[in-house]
């Protein structure tokens, strides 16, 4: 990937990036490459999947108690922008 790339994802992404920022995004995705050829090597082919990344469970989590809330018309009523009962905002992203 060449600086030109990076500047064109931020541009992309409404970003303003300079040319030394471009440079350095550059060399820390050579490094981030790197890291990620070496985690392709380790060998998980007789690795059971687990489906929670804790041994057990956790149990002891509290329970929520509602103690207080505010109608939609109080929460929204700050927002720059409400559409169909929901705040608004501009998408930014592509």
């Amino acid at each position: 990937m060449d600086k030109e790339y990076f500047q064109t994802l931020a541009k992309q992404l409404m970003f303003h990036i300079s040319e030394e920022e471009a440079e350095q995004l550059q060399e820390e995705f050579v490094i981030l490459q790197k890291q990620i050829a070496l985690l392709e090597r380790i060998d998980t082919e007789n690795v059971k999947e687990m489906v929670y990344p804790f041994e057990a469970e956790t149990a002891f989590l509290r329970e929520d108690e509602i103690t207080h809330t505010i109608s939609r018309e109080a929460a929204l009523s700050n927002a720059q922008a409400v559409m169909a009962g929901h705040v608004h905002v501009p998408k930014v992203v592509k």
